[in-house]
């Protein structure tokens, strides 16, 4: 079955088709930067502008870069202001005429590792942390979605949230080299290990291909391994999540 997959971030919103029953995608990524601001309006039509690119007509699962509940944004995140409160489904299945299953981006990029990739048939409680503009976390127990587990909202010293200062996109406003953000991460994970005690962390997203270049600074017990789905697993999550959709009433 193929269903498009989107993947919204703070710097680029991606999609592609996806085999939904082997989690292959069929198309290669089609990429359109993150409008600023980051309104609704301006990020649906770009929403709408990748749906168009693949002249699809189906399902279309979403990614979502905040606290998504019953397709709601519940934070705005990185986000303009104005998403608080929004239908994030029900603005895009106005926009495009589609059906739109829209979850927390984290949530879908661990979906796809648990049922396709490296977590497949991982026990206990597993964590997927995402590192790109901000610090996604989707978290699972015994292969289970604990949905919206934002741990990048931690707040720590004088910022709001730990993402601020231990994200891709500090390491890329800082201009840190790969070993001094990876102490920032690494205190980062120490909290997430504080705090819940995972069995395993997966690290995904763009920064997770390099993982190679700071893993040596990685000092906590908890086991920490790259997802071999990188930043296309937030597609093929998105894509799969349209398959457990609870139905409209």
């Amino acid at each position: 079955m193929t269903i498009l997959g989107i993947d919204v971030g703070g710097s680029g919103i991606k999609g592609a088709l996806v085999n939904v029953e082997t989690g292959e995608m069929l198309t290669k990524r089609f990429r359109l930067p993150t409008p600023k601001p980051r309104t609704p309006e301006a990020m649906s039509d770009v929403i709408a502008e990748i749906v168009k690119h693949f002249d699809y007509k189906g399902k279309v699962g979403c990614g979502f870069p905040t606290i998504i509940k019953k397709g709601i944004c519940k934070s705005p995140g990185n986000l303009d202001p104005s998403w608080l409160g929004v239908n994030v489904e029900e603005l895009l299945e106005k926009k495009t005429g589609l059906d739109f299953t829209v979850i927390n981006d984290a949530d879908a990029a661990g979906y796809a590792t648990m049922n396709y990739g490296i977590g497949k048939g991982k026990q206990g409680l597993v964590v997927m942390i995402t590192i790109g503009t901000g610090l996604g976390s989707g978290a699972f127990f015994n292969g289970t979605l604990i949905p919206n587990f934002e741990l990048g909202q931690i707040p720590y010293k004088k910022y709001k949230k730990i993402e601020r200062w231990a994200a891709g996109s500090a390491k890329d406003r800082e201009d840190l080299s790969y070993a001094k953000w990876g102490k920032r991460f690494n205190t980062f994970l120490r909290y997430v290990e504080l705090i819940i005690s995972p069995d395993l962390i997966i690290l995904g997203g763009g920064a997770s291909k390099d993982f190679d270049q700071f893993k040596n600074k990685i000092k906590i017990e908890t086991p920490v391994i790259a997802a071999e789905l990188q930043n296309h697993a937030g597609i093929i999550g998105a894509a799969a999540a349209t398959m457990h959709k609870a139905p409209k009433v």
